[in-house]
């Protein structure tokens, strides 16, 4: 079965997607127009966020300019708040189905940006189903009154609309969420963060309250706060690209760049059919006195997972996987071998890659360089498991290797 529109990606919701925006290339396009309507347009819909009032600009602009490619992505995101102004079904999808194309048309004039890309994946070709905010009548019917309020810039009155909604549903993460960023854009910053708090209490799991709460600290130049609050989005979904662009945002600021230490693993594997598989190990791979013969035990962990291992480890999971336990014994069995050579003395100098894989495992964050670094579709689903009980090394991680200064 297919999820309703709007839920098949499941943080992204109409009514604060403004905050998701990379403000840089808006900020660009504003300042290099002199045409005074596109100004105009773009200043309501990104800074003012009052896409009714940007919409009929929009259109005009869009039919006169269709190689501007801002422009296209700033009216296919405006019939997408449009959606929320219309009350017959038919009228919703066939609006979806339009906004698509601009989007789409602005993806082909080269915008590249995160909450573009998110749209495209969230609204299908045929434009989908209707949004359902919860089972609960009155807190689907308080959001939408909350989501008509926020379309036409009525901020404060969308956020209580919203408060209503987490009122009739308890669980319901998106009304108290949606609340705080109204709060935000009504320039209440104190009550935006109690209720981002109050988001973050509902799913600590889910990132958006986190980064939407480090906004109003990158924008005051607080970025320690800043730092902090999109470091925990990415611990609660690493794998979703907006947390990733919230992270960026902040190192442009603070003037740093992202990085993983590197570790190049010379050795691939990969599996065919049943228990076969190859092993191509670079020839490079020698003993000599940097310890690059130690990446030998990788190809051979590996092989033994697919082999035997898995079965053992994961007896409920019928069919062979790449997983955060094999990837990491492969890579342990490194350390030992490194280690065994550096006892008997035939290390003169450690190569600087298998140097950084030794410092990781000593400091008991190879799983976390795993799960940021090398992550598969395998090795993801281990991640929520993983997050259980261990949030503190994989803040450790991200603070000490992944923020630090290069």
């Amino acid at each position: 079965m297919k999820r309703p529109f709007g839920r098949r990606v499941r943080w992204f919701g109409f009514a604060t997607a403004m905050v998701l925006l990379t403000t840089q290339m808006f900020a660009v396009g504003l300042a290099q127009s002199s045409d005074e309507d596109r100004q105009r347009a773009l200043h309501l819909l990104w800074e003012e966020a009052k896409a009714g009032a940007a919409l009929p600009l929009l259109e005009k602009l869009a039919k006169e300019r269709p190689n501007d490619g801002l422009i296209s992505f700033s009216y296919g995101f405006a019939l997408v708040a449009k959606v929320r102004l219309l009350k017959n079904a038919a009228e919703r999808k066939q609006t979806r189905i339009e906004a698509r194309k601009w989007l789409s048309k602005a993806a082909d004039l080269g915008i590249n940006d995160p909450v573009l890309k998110s749209l495209l994946e969230a609204i299908p070709p045929d434009g989908g189903n209707d949004e359902v905010f919860s089972a609960v009548q009155a807190a689907d019917e308080a959001m939408r009154d909350g989501e008509e309020l926020y379309v036409k810039g009525n901020f404060l009155e969308a956020a209580k609309a919203y408060e209503r909604a987490l009122q009739a549903d308890p669980k319901l993460y998106e009304a108290a969420l949606y609340a705080g960023d109204m709060y935000f854009k009504g320039g209440q910053n104190v009550k935006a963060a109690e209720w981002f708090a109050r988001a973050v209490q509902v799913n600590p799991d889910r990132e958006t309250a986190y980064r939407y709460s480090a906004t109003p600290f990158l924008r005051d130049g607080k970025l320690d706060d800043a730092k902090t609050r999109y470091i925990d989005a990415v611990i609660a979904e690493p794998y979703n690209r907006l947390t990733w662009s919230g992270l960026s945002q902040w190192a442009s600021a603070a003037g740093i760049q992202l990085g993983h230490p590197r570790i190049d693993i010379p050795t691939s594997v990969k599996s065919g059919g049943g228990n076969n598989i190859n092993i191509t190990i670079d020839p490079k791979v020698d003993e000599d006195s940097s310890g690059n013969g130690a990446w030998m035990m990788y190809g051979f962990h590996r092989a033994q997972w697919k082999i035997s291992e898995f079965a053992k480890a994961y007896p409920n999971e019928k069919a062979y996987r790449h997983s955060l336990r094999e990837e990491v014994t492969a890579l342990q069995g490194v350390v030992e071998a490194v280690k065994q050579r550096q006892k008997e003395k035939k290390i003169a100098e450690l190569n600087p890659s298998l140097a950084n894989l030794v410092k990781l495992s000593d400091e008991g964050l190879l799983e976390a360089y795993v799960l940021f670094a090398m992550a598969d579709q395998g090795i993801a689903q281990d991640y929520a498991p993983y997050r259980k009980d261990n949030r503190e090394k994989l803040r450790r991680y991200l603070i000490e290797y992944v923020t630090a200064r290069q």
